[in-house]
């Protein structure tokens, strides 16, 4: 069961995109510090599962919302705000991509890759960050990525979308630091995962691996302690930070 001593204790905390992956992890981690946690993806299906498992650990709950939709996704927050009262954290770990020549790019991929990735993110920050601002604190951790970094051939929409998280980020953090609110983010190497491990071939594989110092992609859960660090007190100073879990991947010069 979660701590009642950790560094998260009697914190609440809003995953969206918190039913896979990454955001899953996050949960799990935040679980095990002593948070009561709010999980939320499209999918109820995935949802469902996902509580079953994140519930072992601690107060966890999720709701179903599709954050594409800025009607739905501001539903979300009013109503976890009406069902346990405050946030004190926002982790935004929700995220899609496609892999595809830049020239091939549809209407369509642009629409749903910024959709999910930007404005979703966006919005999500505008809720909680309207009830953070009233009580004078909190967190927000927002889940950015290599791509927002460098250029990688075949993910320029989603690159794009990277790059306005990090923007989106650093913007938010010096408007609200002085009213009590940090905004930071964290870029992750390549972990493989369901959003990426179909779409990648194996050469893809192959050259991210020859790039990274670590030799070895990463695994969810090594994405946690930087989370809990930026959600927890220990980092009370550090705002429109952006901490890069990536094995060596953007140290490494060749």
């Amino acid at each position: 069961m979660a701590g009642e001593t950790g560094q998260l204790a009697g914190r609440n905390a809003l995953v969206i995109g918190g039913t896979s992956g990454i955001g899953k992890a996050i949960a799990a981690g935040f679980l095990a510090q002593g948070a009561r946690v709010v999980v939320a993806g499209r999918d109820e299906a995935k949802l469902a599962r996902a509580l079953a498992e994140l519930k072992a650990s601690g107060p966890a709950f999720g709701y179903a919302a599709d954050m594409r939709d800025d009607a739905a996704a501001r539903g979300l927050v009013a109503v976890t705000l009406a069902h346990h009262g405050h946030l004190d954290i926002l982790v935004n770990s929700q995220g899609t991509t496609a892999l595809k020549p830049a020239v091939d790019f549809t209407r369509e991929d642009w629409d749903a890759i910024i959709a999910t990735n930007l404005r979703s993110v966006f919005v999500a920050c505008q809720e909680v960050g309207r009830h953070m601002l009233g009580r004078g604190r909190g967190a927000i951790v927002n889940i950015a990525s290599l791509a927002a970094h460098r250029g990688w051939a075949g993910s320029a929409v989603y690159g794009i979308s990277k790059h306005g998280v990090l923007s989106l980020t650093e913007s938010l953090a010096s408007e609200w630091a002085p009213r009590g609110v940090r905004v930071n983010a964290i870029s992750p190497g390549v972990f493989l995962t369901e959003l990426n491990r179909d779409r990648m071939s194996p050469e893809r594989k192959a050259a991210f691996l020859g790039r990274t110092p670590m030799g070895r992609f990463g695994a969810v859960g090594e994405l946690v302690g930087a989370a809990v660090f930026l959600a927890s007190d220990a980092a009370s100073f550090v705002t429109g930070e952006t901490i890069r879990v990536d094995g060596g991947y953007l140290a490494s010069g060749i």
